[in-house]
This record gives C-alpha cells, sequence and structure tokens, in this order.
C-alpha cells in the first residue's frame, strides 16, 4: 500500500451540530483534499441501529449527515465515500472476527461496563437491556477498520480503546491464519476543539444542549442567544477561560479575531454584544454551506448517486480481499 489509509465513521443518529462540524466533520473535509492519504469515510448504518431502533430517524438520519458531508465540500472524487451497510462484505468479516474475538475483551468494553454498572446500580439484572449489538459493537468497529487495512482511525478519547480491541483482535487473526491485516492505530487530535453546549456541559445530543449545524439564521440566534453566561454587567471584565460564548468564538475565528474578542472580554463587552457578533460569525461561515444542504436535500437522487459511486470504489477493496480471507478460514471450493 502506497499510500497511508485513514478510516473515519459516522454513526447515522440525529441532526449534526457544532460540535460534530469542529471536532471531525471540519478536519476530515480538509483531509480529504489531500491525495498524500487514501481516506475512508463512512455512514456507520450498521451502528446506528445500536441505540436506534426507529426506521424513519435512521434514513433520515443517513439523508442529512450525508448531505451534510457534501455540503460542506467533500472531495468524494479523492476519498472512499460509503454507506457502511453497502458494502455486505463488512458484516461478513464481522462473523469472522467474532471467531477470534475473546469474549474477556469483550467485558472490558467501556460501553458495556457502563450498562453493566448502571443496572446493578438501579438493582436490575446486571445485562438488562443489554443487546447483542451493544455486547459485540467493538467486532463490527474492528470490522469498519479491518476491511480496508486502515493505518490511522481518528477517534475521541472514549473511543481508542475500540480501535486498540481492533488491534487485539487482528493480531490474533494473523496468528492463527498468517498475516493479512495491517494493526491500526489511533490518532487522537489534542488541538480539535471539544465544543461546550447551550448548558456550558459538552455538546451532545444525549444532554440535549446542542446547536444544529444548518439551523437558518434566525433559529441559530435563537439558540446562541441561549447559550449560558454569568450576571456580569456590561463593562466588567469577563474570564474567556470558564466562557462558553468565548470558546465557541475561538472554534470559529482566526487567530486575531480571537484576539480581538479576548480584547473585548477584557474590556467587559455586553454579553448581548457578544452572542451578537459570535452569531455573525458563525452564521457567515456557514450559510453557503446551508443553501447547498438544503439543494441537495431536495435532489435525493443526487446524495444516493454519491453514496453508490462510493460503494462500487469501496468494492473494490473489500471484495477481493475477502475473497483472499475466505481462502485463508478455509472457505473455498472445493477442487
Amino acid at each position: 500500500m502506497s499510500k497511508q489509509r485513514i478510516l473515519t465513521g459516522i454513526t447515522t443518529t440525529g441532526t449534526p451540530h457544532l460540535g460534530n462540524y469542529v471536532g471531525a466533520i471540519r478536519p476530515a473535509i480538509e483531509a480529504s483534499h489531500d491525495s498524500n492519504n487514501l481516506s475512508f469515510y463512512f455512514l456507520a448504518d450498521f451502528h446506528a441501529l445500536i441505540k436506534c431502533h426507529d426506521p424513519a430517524l435512521v434514513h433520515q438520519s443517513t439523508r442529512e449527515i450525508a448531505a451534510t458531508w457534501l455540503a460542506l465540500g467533500l472531495n468524494t472524487d479523492n476519498v472512499v465515500f460509503y454507506r457502511q451497510s453497502d458494502v455486505p462484505e463488512i458484516p461478513e468479516l464481522c462473523w469472522m472476527l467474532n471467531c477470534m474475538a475473546a469474549k474477556g475483551l469483550m467485558n472490558r468494553a467501556h460501553a458495556y461496563k457502563a450498562s453493566v454498572a448502571a443496572n446493578e446500580e438501579a438493582g436490575e439484572d446486571p445485562d438488562f437491556g443489554v443487546t447483542m449489538g451493544l455486547y459485540s459493537y467493538p467486532v463490527l468497529m474492528a470490522a469498519d477498520i479491518l476491511m480496508f487495512n486502515a493505518n490511522k482511525v481518528p477517534v475521541g478519547k472514549d473511543q481508542i480503546q475500540h480501535v486498540e480491541m481492533a488491534r487485539d483482535i487482528a493480531a490474533r487473526f494473523n496468528h492463527h491464519y498468517g498475516t493479512h491485516f495491517v494493526l491500526p492505530e489511533a490518532t487522537v487530535d489534542d488541538d480539535v476543539a471539544v465544543l461546550q453546549g447551550l448548558d456550558g456541559r459538552k455538546m451532545s445530543k444525549s444532554y440535549g444542549n446542542t446547536i444544529p449545524l444548518f439551523l437558518d439564521e434566525k433559529p441559530l440566534k435563537k439558540h446562541i442567544n441561549k447559550v449560558k453566561t454569568n450576571l456580569l454587567e456590561p463593562g466588567e471584565p469577563k474570564d474567556t477561560a470558564d466562557s462558553t460564548v468565548f470558546q465557541l468564538w475561538q472554534a470559529f475565528a482566526t487567530p486575531e479575531q480571537t484576539q480581538y474578542m479576548r480584547e473585548q472580554f477584557a474590556a467587559g463587552i455586553a454579553w448581548g454584544e457578544a452572542k451578537k457578533q459570535l452569531h455573525e460569525l458563525i452564521n457567515g461561515q456557514l450559510c453557503e454551506a446551508r443553501e447547498k444542504y438544503a439543494e441537495l436535500l431536495s435532489n435525493p437522487t443526487h446524495i444516493e448517486n454519491e453514496l453508490q459511486k462510493g460503494a462500487e470504489k469501496a468494492r473494490s477493496y473489500s471484495v477481493p480481499f475477502l475473497k483472499e480471507l475466505r481462502s485463508a478460514v478455509g472457505i473455498k471450493p472445493i477442487v
């Protein structure tokens, strides 16, 4: 493999928000224009089924997230952009990896342990409400990564464990059947901001504190006006360190704009004025992409065509590789 392979998955649950954009989408879009890498971006709709059992929501989220990435300028000619469910080799590989994955390894997965702990605290059976989807989620993630022999997997700190599990499973497979998999590495960009939400906690759908990415201008202004602030009056110096308003500003501003707002905080800018300027900054950066997003949603055929183009590219890698893996484990013609 001449190019380094980088793989990023996007779970198709919910509507993309500013935190998704700053933390994952924006850096990935920038990377998609770098021809030195071979980047794989996929819509993880099988993963969505673990938590979301509403077919309409899974379908809607898939459409919205695909439109989001395309509207923001993903270079689909330079990357492989596909829907997980369009690559049937992935679930087949997942079964092979299940047969290599130690149950004890799965028992240590953070999400499973958290569910068990919550059940025990509530006096329930430890496995109450735990599906095999939740339990074996790391194996499907391993299949996503190993199917394309990704070298690097950009993740948040909470996902590092899953990439390490993929390494463990791949190493065990290689030991039994010969070397077929590259051992992937998790990459965490500490410079990427983790945005605070309306209430000052991490922006997250589970907290209900998000600012949707493509809100129209007026709803965007209303959301920004809801951002939690302290009771300091105009003219009183304000601390940038604990301000959600400043943190949001910094995520979208140039270094010069950041320094300007830092000086405004020191001079005691009114919260209303700071939010007004924040709205103008974010709206100005997203208005063009917002128009493209609306156009794409009204033309779902174009979105589907892009995904099918990506699926064809993805399967040009997965089909021959799975044939190799099938042969390795002994699943092949008799003669």
